[in-house]
């Protein structure tokens, strides 16, 4: 298979950032296709700093700010590679991330999407850990690659990873059309997006390809919103993960079971950060739903966690 990447960036008042985005993309081993720079209605220098790059970049500026999920959904609309990869405009690649990647779609034609490792870095650059090894879905796969840099997820497999998923936006690589199909980003969030599209994804696959080395940084903000409040952000996740549960009937048994599981992990975060407000009641209320919905000792121990402050 010729694998052409579209790598689109979305980017809104990004113009301190998007170089460092835009030249990791540029450095790749596997050139991409195309680089789509989609510009949010930025007030920044964002449009010059894009302009500055040429033809080497696409740049698609939307007059109306519409979000993220509506940027990376356009860049897909317009995007003419077989494959998409997304970067967000804070974050970065390593050379070999598209590479890594192409490689084992021509050599493997039955996979449905690939994704991997990546790292965690503070504004100054320093590492804070992998993703891989923070998550139990990503060591689980760490370890039945047995040292190897590739694995393949599947089959039950799926459960652990969609309730608590290691790689991001900036490692998955998926199909365009299978994009197109699954109407991309939902629009009408601002947390958990990622997981409500990767999960779609997830429904209709059964091969998922995971590279076990790095594949790019994703920067961790001191001043990010979920940090900033964080009870409205955990407010925000519990809503969109609400809405995954309610599309998830028809999804594989495994993956039903892996949402019903986020779900429970997303409402435990609300109660804590609620908790961590001094709102124990409010906390409460939060991870009840789930005692009833998911019975089992996870549950029990949540509402005893609420309970106990």
């Amino acid at each position: 298979m010729n694998v052409r990447f579209s790598v689109i960036i979305p980017a809104y008042n990004a113009a301190r950032t998007l170089p460092r985005a835009l030249d990791s993309v540029l450095a790749q081993s596997h050139p991409a296709h195309e680089i789509l720079v989609v510009d949010d209605a930025s007030a920044d220098a964002t449009p010059q700093i894009a302009a500055a790059y040429g033809e080497r970049i696409r740049y698609l500026r939307r007059e109306q700010n519409a979000g993220v999920s509506a940027a990376r959904n356009h860049g897909a609309q317009q995007a003419t590679g077989n494959w998409l990869a997304f970067l967000d405009a804070d974050d970065w690649y390593v050379p070999d991330r598209l590479k890594l990647h192409a490689d084992w779609i021509a050599q493997d034609g039955a996979l449905d999407f690939l994704t991997g490792d990546y790292e965690y870095r503070d504004m100054s650059g320093a590492l804070l850990g992998t993703s891989m090894a923070q998550h139990g879905s990503g060591r689980a796969m760490l370890s039945k690659a047995a040292g190897a840099d590739r694995v393949v997820m599947e089959g039950d497999e799926f459960e652990a990873y969609v309730a608590d998923h290691f790689g991001d936006t900036h490692t998955l690589s998926v199909p365009r059309l299978a994009f197109l199909e699954l109407g991309g980003y939902p629009l009408g969030f601002k947390v958990c997006e990622d997981v409500h599209l990767l999960t779609r994804l997830v429904a209709r696959s059964r091969r998922a390809g995971v590279v076990c080395k790095s594949l790019g940084v994703y920067v961790i903000h001191g001043d990010s919103a979920t940090r900033r409040d964080p009870v409205a952000a955990q407010q925000e996740n519990v809503r969109t993960l609400t809405h995954l549960l309610q599309v998830s009937s028809d999804f594989p048994p495994a993956v039903q079971r892996g949402v019903r599981e986020r779900m429970r992990l997303g409402r435990l975060n609300l109660g804590y950060a609620l908790a961590k407000r001094g709102r124990r009641r409010e906390a409460l209320r939060a991870v009840l739903p789930s005692l009833y919905e998911r019975p089992g000792l996870a549950s029990v121990g949540d509402v005893l966690r609420m309970v106990r402050g």
